[in-house]
């Protein structure tokens, strides 16, 4: 079963709306985008500035450097959505697919967040609509804890987004960097009642995955369903309470 050991797939196995991701820096961390054929990938990388890091951003650098591709690094003035060849995207690096409505026991065995989720896609025709409708309004401000390619491409795909702004976003891989030094925290007074390491070992490692799982936009109480359309008034002119106003209404009137 893909996934089980690693969700790494050949080009030709993609199809258009698929969850996509790369790792950069040695494995440091993963770029993720939607694939929307053509070879093209929509994705999202923080607007570039001087001095800034790649470790912990992703710069757009291909601009019209693409040989193949002349549209290649398209976005708009002060967006990070970005349309990308697919070679771009991945600068040489292996092409995995983000897997969608896994179950509990199958995201509790991935060692690392950031590469599948409980919650079940949307239609690809609807995650491709998002995913263009987004090159040309944009996806809000980038944070690597809130708001940053994972999150875009795990919205493009569900049309989910967290309502507590004030926590980590929908990314599996930003808990994950949450998760581990909590779980390490919890455990640590564990050592004096569980003498062997191993135990120890065992216990941060179980409860770093149960972090990470209650942080999965699939289990998650406070994220809700958002029309792209709606998506940069709901997320920038709006608070937490009157998205979830807003949605409660929304269901009266409609019943």
């Amino acid at each position: 079963m893909m996934g089980l050991l690693t969700n790494r797939v050949e080009k030709n196995e993609i199809k258009a709306g698929d969850h996509i991701y790369t790792y950069r820096a040695v494995f440091a961390y993963s770029h993720h985008g939607i694939f929307v054929g053509g070879s093209k990938v929509v994705h999202f990388n923080r607007i570039e500035t001087s001095g800034s890091s790649d470790v912990a951003e992703e710069i757009s650098d291909i601009s019209s450097s693409c040989p193949t591709f002349p549209d290649c690094g398209f976005k708009l003035p002060n967006s990070g959505v970005v349309l990308s060849c697919l070679d771009c995207f991945l600068r040489n690096g292996s092409l995995y697919i983000f897997e969608y409505g896994v179950s509990p026991s199958v995201f509790l065995t991935k060692v690392r967040g950031g590469t599948c989720t409980t919650a079940a896609s949307d239609p690809r025709e609807t995650v491709i609509h998002r995913a263009m409708y987004l090159l040309q309004n944009g996806f809000g401000n980038y944070d690597v804890f809130q708001n940053n390619c994972e999150d875009f491409a795990l919205y493009c795909k569900t049309g989910l987004v967290t309502v507590d702004r004030l926590g980590v976003g929908s990314s599996g891989q930003a808990s994950s960097v949450v998760g581990a030094p909590l779980a390490a925290l919890l455990s640590s007074p564990l050592k004096l009642l569980i003498p062997s390491p191993v135990g120890v070992a065992t216990v941060t490692a179980g409860m770093y995955c149960m972090s990470r799982y209650a942080t999965d936009i699939g289990v998650r109480s406070d994220v809700v369903k958002v029309a792209v359309e709606e998506l940069a008034v709901k997320l920038g002119c709006r608070s937490s309470n009157e998205i979830v106003e807003h949605e409660a209404y929304n269901r009266g009137t409609a019943s």
